[in-house]
């Protein structure tokens, strides 16, 4: 099986682009294939935990606690975390922090790339 790599730029709210690349990411993963996943601009506020589920709005942890359970190596960027208020003490446990060269790095090593936002 092969290596794909999701690059999210886009908010967890306004787009459909955040529930596409999770639910992407899950499908890949249930047939076997390794999946990276790195969050940065808008999207690096979504690893935070204790989010309020409202009907027919996303919220990143449920999915994302999910995904990482099925071996989804998910990374945000530390500094657009920080920027959004999120830090490695409200945020979802098995999210990885890191700069763009974690991105980058598994780029380089994906069989498949897809960039999300960043419009």
């Amino acid at each position: 099986m092969g290596t794909l790599t999701i690059g999210l730029f886009s908010a967890l709210v306004g787009s459909m682009n955040y529930d596409f690349a999770l639910k992407l990411a899950e499908a890949a993963v249930d047939k076997g294939h390794k999946v990276n996943l790195w969050f940065s601009s808008n999207a690096a506020g979504s690893p935070l935990k204790g989010q309020k589920h409202l009907k027919d709005y996303s919220h990143g942890e449920t999915p994302l606690r999910k995904l990482i359970e099925k071996g989804v190596e998910v990374c945000t960027c530390e500094a657009c975390s920080l920027a959004r208020g999120v830090n490695k003490t409200n945020a979802i446990e098995g999210v990885q922090w890191s700069a763009m060269h974690w991105y980058l790095a598994k780029i380089h090593g994906s069989d498949r790339v897809l960039h999300i936002g960043g419009e």
